[in-house]
């Protein structure tokens, strides 16, 4: 039976690589790999946003410097193309995914539902 699990999510991971939101995702990714400056904004960006998150996780007090560096961060992203609309395709990608999650979390919902 678990096989059919696995070859099902198979198919769906070359359905995804195949969907309009990858291949516009992936476009837009190398588009930012292949530019210099924007790679290098995107990089720190995303190490920024990492490290916030671990201390926010982790308890960790989060410091002046440290928010005035990402709303640095942000400016930055906010004003290169590039990377705007990286972000915009990333965040199209991830309402694709949630809606692929809730639709195969169904049964567990329904299940769960039934007991209460």
């Amino acid at each position: 039976m678990s096989n059919i699990l696995y070859n099902s999510a198979y198919d769906l991971k070359k359905a995804l690589e195949q969907s309009k939101e990858y291949i516009q995702l992936k476009k837009l990714y190398d588009d930012v790999q292949h530019d210099e400056s924007a790679k290098n904004i995107f990089r720190n960006f995303r190490s920024t946003q990492l490290n916030l998150h671990e201390k926010q996780v982790t308890g960790k007090e989060i410091t002046e410097e440290e928010i005035i560096h990402a709303e640095k961060c942000v400016q930055l992203v906010q004003q290169n193309g590039k990377i705007a609309a990286l972000l915009k395709a990333e965040e199209s990608m991830n309402m694709l995914l949630q809606r692929i999650t809730s639709i195969i979390l169904e049964p567990l919902d329904e299940l769960y539902k039934k007991s209460e």
